[in-house]
């Protein structure tokens, strides 16, 4: 193999001399040895690696009939065997390589040898990265991020909606648990939808295998780390995503899954280790005779992370048991699972150039693991951003999982970004709930007060509903008005904004609140035959036409606004029925006001000398209608107000 490691000089001489004898026979150039790509092994993952991290160390997993009993070599300079690990399946390796900084791009060859056999053969490549670490920048608050469920997003490539070789071969759009053919390129084909809403980012839920029998549109049963489902398209399709999406001034996140995977990952026929899932007691010799009754589920009992009084008994329920049934539960305490979830996210970061991770279901792997697993990523790169779901009203336990929160126990979980389901549940309440001392607007105003919880409350996540959860306008009963009112309240609040794809168009679950099927119901136009187009406008009704423009403005504006993004905070508490809150900084001032009054009503403005806005002028962000900030506002209808100082 011919290493480029020789002075610039010597190359140029060597160029000379082939042209000088270019008349030579063919045979002489061809003496040279070329190495030849093989691919004998089964499985090896990670499918390749690059040069130039800051950890030098990988783990390759091999998989491959009777491997254990086969002695690995490697000849390339700056990569070296560090050490060979046997598993409990014979059928497994696990290699420690060592990768020098001194270590360049290119393909070799890891021989597999045995005594009485022929060689094993398998050509990795480590890659050049394509930017430096530095330069993989995570969102943030300056970010609007859309969240699509891709099989019910747009169906833009109908040629690989069935798979025959795959376990689930349906596609019935009238079965909301069936797959209905949404694919990558749906997405790609409408990125000018999501950019003209205002939205600077996509989080698509997990797209990689989900090779389950049933239930497998969603995407959270992952049977292969390292491929795309094919039904979704292909890790080339991925990347264009990504790609287009930069070119677009956009990022991409990435929907993880830490804590299980699918019961048909290819894993679960041939586990390498006793301790690779967690209840693998139960684990039968013959997987297709699982014995699901057996399977210990998790208590969902998450407080227990925290709690300085849990049980261990508790802790382990809550920590082991798994998710659901036909998601086995991922032990990572066991080191080989650990290395091997934290190269997984490190090689899509690369692959793709993500702007970001979603971690699915935070507080339920190991949490000691959580915490490596962040700070590995965040080590490597340290201007990227993940957020994790915690999903809870309570704010203490929101925070408990924000990096550099005071922990009483001194756990820090190095994830910059979590959830904030506390905000979403209060903002519902205090729209639905009368005004009364405690209840109404003053529930959203206590709950934007217990931001001191939060070592950094711009990077929570706020959102308005998600794929989990009954659409907001249904959570609002059908009110317009107060949806319009939670969007906009979220949007300029001192968060990271995300939205569900179709709250824009007002999509409801008001036929069985709650069913998962129906909240991630298919947008209308993205199937061929539609009769309602909403990427088109083309019969859309009006009202939710008047709700696309109503986020188009919303979030354009929000898009520009460093007042929203980074401002200061000061919000006034609630009084006859309005609540006032407000963004600012040297350049901008954003005036958000909630008015829930059926009535005319004029809203004293001497409460707010200390915004020092008296005779300013400040336009209507939505309406465009300009006013001078002077004695009084009058509030001709119920609901928000966004005023700006930049006209």
């Amino acid at each position: 193999m011919i290493k480029l490691k020789q002075p610039i000089f010597c190359f140029v001489l060597f160029l000379v001399f082939s042209c000088n004898n270019q008349n030579q026979t063919t045979s002489n150039s061809s003496s040279q040895e070329v190495m030849e790509i093989k691919n004998d092994i089964n499985k090896i993952e990670p499918p390749n690696w690059w040069v130039g991290f800051k950890s030098e160390a990988l783990q390759l997993l091999v998989h491959h009939a009777e491997i254990g009993s086969y002695t690995p070599e490697i000849s390339y300079s700056g990569i070296s065997i560090e050490k060979v690990h046997k598993a409990n399946s014979p059928n497994y390796l696990f290699l420690d390589l060592q990768i020098l900084e001194t270590a360049q791009p290119g393909k070799f060859n890891i021989t597999f040898k045995k005594e009485n056999a022929d060689n094993l053969v398998q050509t990795y490549e480590l890659k050049e990265r394509e930017k430096s670490a530095e330069d993989y920048l995570g969102f943030d608050s300056s970010d609007a991020i859309f969240l699509i469920t891709p099989d019910r997003f747009a169906n833009a490539d109908p040629s690989n909606d069935i798979i025959e070789t795959m376990n689930e071969k349906d596609i019935n759009r009238n079965d909301g648990y069936a797959r209905h053919g949404g694919d990558i390129k749906g997405i790609i084909e409408h990125i000018g939808y999501i950019k003209n809403l205002g939205f600077t980012t996509v989080w698509p839920c997990p797209l990689l295998t989900n090779d389950m029998p049933q239930g497998s549109y969603h995407g959270y049963a992952i049977t292969d780390y390292y491929e795309v489902d094919p039904r979704f398209g292909s890790n080339q399709d991925y990347r264009v995503l990504a790609d287009e999406l930069r070119s677009n001034g956009m990022k991409l996140i990435m929907d993880q899954v830490a804590n299980h995977c699918g019961l048909e990952h290819w894993w679960m026929k041939d586990l390498p280790f006793k301790d690779w899932v967690n209840y693998q007691e139960h684990y039968e010799a013959n997987i297709n005779n699982w014995n699901g009754e057996t399977v210990k589920r998790s208590s969902h009992r998450r407080t227990t992370n925290q709690d300085a009084y849990a049980s261990k008994k508790d802790k382990s329920e809550m920590t082991d048991g798994w998710f659901v049934y036909g998601m086995p539960d991922l032990n990572q305490r066991n080191p080989f699972m650990a290395n091997y979830i934290i190269q997984n996210s490190i090689w899509w970061i690369e692959t793709l150039g993500l702007g970001g991770i979603r971690q699915d279901t935070y507080p339920y792997p190991d949490k000691q693991f959580m915490s490596d697993w962040a700070g590995s990523i965040m080590n490597e790169y340290p201007n990227f951003n993940i957020v994790g779901e915690e999903w809870s009203s309570n704010p203490l336990l929101i925070a408990y999982w924000q990096d550099g929160h005071a922990n009483p126990d001194g756990y820090n979980s190095n994830l910059r970004s979590t959830m904030d389901f506390a905000m979403q549940e209060k903002v519902v309440a205090g729209l639905k709930n009368e005004e009364t001392w405690g209840t109404g607007l003053k529930e959203i105003y206590v709950a934007l007060a217990n931001d001191f919880s939060y070592t950094r409350p711009e990077d929570i996540l706020v959102f308005p509903d998600n794929h989990d959860m009954s659409r907001i306008f249904t959570q609002l009963d059908g009110d317009i008005t107060n949806t319009k009112m939670a969007l906009s309240y979220m949007a300029v609040l001192p968060r990271t904004f995300q939205m569900y794809y179709g709250t824009e168009i007002l999509m409801d679950d008001f036929d069985n609140p709650g069913d998962h099927g129906l909240i991630r119901t298919d947008f209308p136009g993205g199937w061929e035959g539609d009769v309602v187009n909403a990427f088109t406008g083309e019969n859309l009704e009006p009202e939710k036409r008047k709700m696309q423009t109503f986020i188009s403005k919303l979030l354009n504006y929000r898009k520009d606004s460093k007042a929203i993004h980074s401002g200061e905070t000061v919000h006034f508490a609630p009084e006859n029925n309005t609540y006032v809150l407000v963004r600012y900084n040297k350049d901008e001032t954003v005036v958000h006001i909630m008015n829930k009054n059926e009535k005319a009503y004029d809203l004293d403005l001497q409460r707010f000398d200390e915004l020092q806005l008296n005779g300013k002028t400040l336009k209507n962000i939505i309406t465009g209608e300009t006013i001078v900030w002077e004695d009084s506002i009058k509030l001709s209808e119920k609901g928000s107000v966004i005023l700006t100082t930049k006209i």
